[in-house]
């Protein structure tokens, strides 16, 4: 990289190391999941979760989980990024709005459709007093503007949503503060301050919030690696928290993305998670989100490619 090339995005640069991963995935496979996630693409160029309309959130996974398989297409990229467009009217959710940002990028990135404009300040900006608006006296910001306590997951999503628009994050050091008062005693992290126990996924949210700030050595991390050790299930995948007994996609991932990060893939079995992530397959195409689940969808399906793609990328070394 040049003096003068910007660093890539958290979620830019982890998408490039699941496509380099998923290059080791069989041709088949690779295929299989590009046809079915295509399937789902609607005639309003959106993608959708179970039920309910097109939305940005299940359109940007649509969208990470092809670019990730090198199978989205111009016509799907065109498509999606009308409804985009679509979407920048629209009052959304945070979110929404995250999605809708970096949907917007891979559009861009991949097939050229531009959704928001470089001189579109405007919406940057609007982007930028919304998050302010959820920030919360603890240093972490809130799910909504009336919220009184930060989370741990919507303080990793405006971190991220404030790097996609490329304006700064406030007080970075009140956001180290907010996660250190989320740290839990035994390891992990808690979702809010008023929560028992930790789980994966604000744990991933919390490593995932440091390592977008550059920040991964302002706290020690021998606990979370320990509590992370604690989470691969009897399945092979990893379980939400310490009271779920059965493993699902999304823990698993987010735990491996977690354990990569944190350079300590060494403490699960890495080869139990991939058995596992496959075993979550379903024909001719997509994922369901854990074993008494029969109903493939788009988010699951983005996180078994991208379990998939991790443990590639591990076993290979």
């Amino acid at each position: 990289m040049s003096d003068n090339e910007a660093p890539q995005s958290y979620l830019h640069e982890l998408t490039l190391r699941l496509a380099i991963g998923a290059l080791g995935l069989s041709p088949e496979l690779r295929e299989a999941h590009a046809n079915w996630l295509v399937t789902q693409q609607r005639d309003d160029g959106g993608f959708a979760g179970r039920e309910g309309e097109s939305d940005p959130y299940y359109t940007a996974f649509a969208l990470r989980g092809l670019w990730i398989l090198d199978g989205l297409t111009p016509e799907v990229g065109e498509k999606a990024a009308r409804f985009l467009r679509g979407c920048m009217q629209r009052r959304e959710s945070i979110i929404d709005l995250i999605s809708l940002v970096f949907a917007a990028a891979i559009c861009e990135l991949s097939v050229g459709a531009v959704v928001i404009a470089d001189e579109d300040d405007s919406w940057r900006n609007n982007i930028a007093d919304l998050l302010a608006t959820l920030r919360t006296a603890d240093g972490g910001f809130a799910k909504t503007p009336e919220g009184r306590a930060g989370s741990t997951y919507q303080t990793f999503l405006s971190v991220l949503c404030h790097e996609l628009i490329e304006v700064p994050v406030p007080d970075v050091d009140g956001i180290l503060r907010f996660l250190e008062s989320q740290a839990h005693d035994e390891g992990g992290f808690l979702e809010i301050r008023a929560a028992k126990r930790a789980g994966v996924n604000p744990t991933a949210a919390a490593i995932g919030t440091l390592k977008a700030l550059g920040r991964l050595d302002a706290m020690d991390h021998t606990a979370t690696i320990e509590f992370l050790s604690e989470m691969q299930s009897d399945e092979g995948g990893m379980t939400a928290n310490t009271r779920i007994p059965f493993a699902d996609l999304l823990s698993t991932c987010t735990g491996l993305i977690t354990l990569v990060d944190l350079d300590a893939t060494s403490v699960v079995n890495v080869g139990a998670m991939q058995q596992y992530a496959r075993m979550m397959q379903r024909s001719p195409g997509g994922f369901v989100g854990l074993s008494l689940d029969d109903t493939t969808d788009v988010e699951y399906t983005f996180y078994g490619i991208a379990s998939l793609a991790l443990c590639e990328n591990v076993i290979r070394g």
